[in-house]
Parts: structure tokens; sequence; C-alpha cells
């Protein structure tokens, strides 16, 4: 269920919410008593307990999300959190990653783990948990690698100057001859042998781990790659182990032979990822169906 404090129905984009049947609702007084009425009859939220605070635990959170939930302010999440300063070209400003950090990363999938924890907990104990996820919290503890870096001296605070924000010229994207990009990240010795063989350089002219020499690097490469087109360089490495990979935007990836061997993408009307993760036994299919619908339809299919 999408819960928002917008009066009315919901306009959201058809196949948005496609993949479990999310329904989005207006979240009001009357609504939260009637939920209230409904949890102790619905294993999904029964098996969680209930407190004797409940409305004023719900209505609490409502508060929140209407001081906290709406678009402009999302980004503000990752900056508080740290992780926006991280991201971005060193001489200009820090770019947001789309909403995929804060929003996704850093909130739903820490509300998802935490959700099932409680339901693990609750299964085993009886007890129900209240579970407490925040976007700041969630992205500051996403960035925790780069906290231990930054400890122990091997990562900066500068932007592009990183081993995995640009700064390494073997782990960063290139301009192509046709104007589109390819991808690089070869980390590992043997995948930064493989990218120096298919460029035609020895170690000799481009040490991998000569930090000072890491500009310069980055010129070179960047004069090499521009001299092909990007699915000329895709071709040429296509065999090999360099971790050299093609741009593509969403419609190249949608029918992008990996993804299409996986199924990746399925498109019930609306182009859209396919459900994720997976499970055998029990394929999850896009129903196609719009997501907005009625208050009298979501409460009939809550039973």
């Amino acid at each position: 269920m999408l819960v928002t404090t917008s009066p009315g129905r919901v306009a959201v984009p058809d196949g948005m919410f496609s993949h479990a049947g999310i329904t989005p609702i207006t979240l009001t007084r009357g609504l939260i008593a009637a939920i209230a009425r409904i949890v102790p009859s619905t294993d999904d939220f029964g098996v969680l307990g209930r407190a004797p605070d409940d409305l004023g635990l719900l209505d609490h959170l409502a508060q929140r999300l209407r001081a906290h939930g709406s678009i402009k302010q999302l980004v503000r999440e990752i900056a508080l959190s740290g992780a926006l300063h991280a991201m971005g070209e060193p001489d200009r400003p820090p770019r947001p990653p789309l909403n995929l950090v804060g929003d996704y990363g850093g909130g739903a999938m820490m509300l998802v783990t935490g959700v099932l924890a409680a339901l693990l907990e609750a299964k085993t104990t009886g007890r129900g948990r209240v579970v407490d996820a925040a976007m700041t919290d969630g992205s500051a503890l996403l960035m925790s690698l780069f906290q231990a870096l930054g400890a122990r001296g091997l990562w900066s605070g500068s932007r592009g100057a990183n081993l995995l924000d640009g700064g390494a010229p073997f782990y960063r994207c290139y301009a192509c001859a046709d104007g589109r990009f390819i991808a690089v990240g070869a980390l590992e010795p043997q995948f930064y042998d493989a990218l120096l063989t298919g460029l035609g350089l020895t170690h000799q002219e481009a040490p991998q781990l000569d930090l000072a020499a890491w500009p310069a690097l980055h010129a070179r490469f960047e004069a090499i790659f521009a001299t092909r087109d990007r699915d000329d360089w895709a071709a040429h490495f296509g065999d090999t182990n360099a971790c050299v990979t093609p741009v593509l935007t969403g419609a190249e990836a949608a029918g992008h032979p990996h993804n299409v061997a996986r199924g990746t993408f399925v498109d019930p009307g609306v182009l859209q990822a396919a459900p994720a993760p997976r499970f055998n036994g029990t394929p999850a299919e896009p129903s196609g169906e719009a997501a907005s619908i009625s208050l009298a339809d979501a409460r009939s299919r809550w039973g």
C-alpha cells in the first residue's frame, strides 16, 4: 500500500506499482480507524502485534510524512547524511544521483529490511516491533565503506579524486567518437592487464596505482576512447575481462542480449523492470493495470 496525505485520488503513472498490487490511498483519521479495525483479522499485519496507542502512532507517522515527504525535500536527506558531498565532478557542485541513494537505497530498502527482521522476530517470539527507518540514517549507513577508508587515509574529502568516484582513470566513463559513452571498471590487476592490452599500452606507460600519474593517464585514456564509436569499443572488448561496457540508454538496455536472456525488462503495456528478486516456484508477473483505484476497491481487496 502506498500511503499519501494528499486529498482525493492519487494519480500514479500506469505500471509504476503493478508488480505487487500496490494501492495508493489517502491517509486520514477516519481511514486510520478503519485500518485499525481491519488489522486484527489480517495476517500480514496482525503478526506484528498491536500496541494500545496504535492510532496515535499511525497519526504521528502521518504527521512526519507531511513534514518530510515532499519531492522537493528528498535531496535534503542525502545532503544531511554526507552522501551527496561525495558525488559529482570535482570543480562543480555535487550532483544528486537520481533518488536511488536516499529514497530507495537509504530509505525503502532499509525499511523493508527492518520490516522483514521484525516479521521474523514476531513469528519467533510473538513480540511485535515498531520499525523506525529514516533516509538520513540509511544513506549515512551506505557511506560506511567510504568513512572507513577515510579514517585510514585512503579516501579524501575531494570529489573525483578517489578510487571509486571517478578519480581513478580505470574506474570511470569516457566519451566515444559518436558522442556516446563507455564505462571502464578495471579495478583488479587481471582486469587492468586486459584493459591495457586492449588499448595497446604497457604497465610502464600506464602504471595503475601511481596516484600522481592519474590525471595524465586519464587524459590519455580519454584521447584513446574518443577515436572509436561506443559499440566498436564494446565489440573490441566483448570477449575480454577488461570490464569495459557500453553505457546504455533505458531503451537500449531492454534490448541488450544479457537482459533479454534474463527477462530483466517486461512490457505489459508499459516498458518496465521485471519483478526482482526472483523466487523459484512463485513467478511474479506485472499485472499491467493502473495503480490508482478507489478507496472502496482498496477496502474490498483487503476483505
